[in-house]
């Protein structure tokens, strides 16, 4: 429950495994009675993507402006994570923090309070209810999804997805790239680009919905608005695989 509440927020990679190339054998071919010109081989052209709306277009890089702008940024949140699967949603709230470069943090109020922060290569998630916290002193934070660095100035919306238009005007992104992660990304965007709450469908059919609201930027935020100080009794949980 741990790292996939992480892998939620901050939709970190998977570890996946790549698959070696399929071979298939071939019987060796007969002789023929006289040689005949090679036809070359010709590789298949790849498929077409789908043009880009210049409306879409155009929505987007007001957007990545807008953030790129942004020294720092705090808001409330709502997350709504709805489990395929099982039939059922988690509703959540609590308070974003973020600041450049690669400073984020993550206030759970309800229904349970925890933090999960990123400060350069280290992650902390505390949960003090439980008296427990994970570290991660080497965080990859080069696995975050797009959809969440943007908000820190990184990533480029237009490169890294195919832009469309979706209902009351939104910006829907879908991946280039396959990514398991991500399926569809749909962000509903204020007057200014200031995204205003953001849809993510993953490939098993979840749902994790962020709405925020109070929005304040570049107000100033320090270091210390990101320090997780953990009590000396806390239980350490172990990364994964240790």
């Amino acid at each position: 429950m741990l790292h996939a509440l992480i892998a939620a927020v901050l939709l970190v990679s998977p570890i996946t495994s790549q698959a070696a190339p399929v071979r298939v054998a071939q019987a060796p071919a007969a002789r023929p009675a006289a040689a005949k010109p090679a036809v070359p081989a010709t590789a298949p052209a790849p498929a077409a993507r789908p043009a880009t709306d210049p409306a879409a277009a155009a929505l987007a890089q007001k957007v990545q402006a807008l953030y790129e702008r942004t020294k720092d940024l705090e808001a409330r949140f709502t997350q709504t994570y709805v489990y395929a699967g099982l039939g059922r949603r988690l509703v959540s709230t609590g308070l974003l923090k973020v600041r450049k470069p690669g400073l984020m943090r993550w206030d759970y109020a309800t229904p349970s309070r925890k933090t999960i922060a990123v400060t350069g290569k280290r992650l902390v998630q505390y949960e003090p209810e439980d008296k427990q916290a994970y570290v991660d002193e080497a965080f990859d934070a080069t696995a975050m999804s797009a959809a969440v660095t943007f908000l820190l100035g990184q990533g480029d919306l237009a490169k890294e997805f195919d832009l469309s238009l979706g209902e009351g005007g939104s910006l829907v992104l879908t991946p280039k790239v396959e990514d398991p992660r991500v399926q569809r990304i749909v962000l509903t965007v204020g007057p200014e680009g200031e995204v205003l709450g953001t849809t993510v469908l993953d490939g098993g059919g979840n749902e994790n919905r962020l709405a925020f609201s109070e929005m304040k930027r570049n107000a100033g935020l320090s270091d210390a608005d990101f320090k997780v100080e953990l009590p000396k009794d806390v239980r350490r949980i172990a990364p994964p695989g240790k």
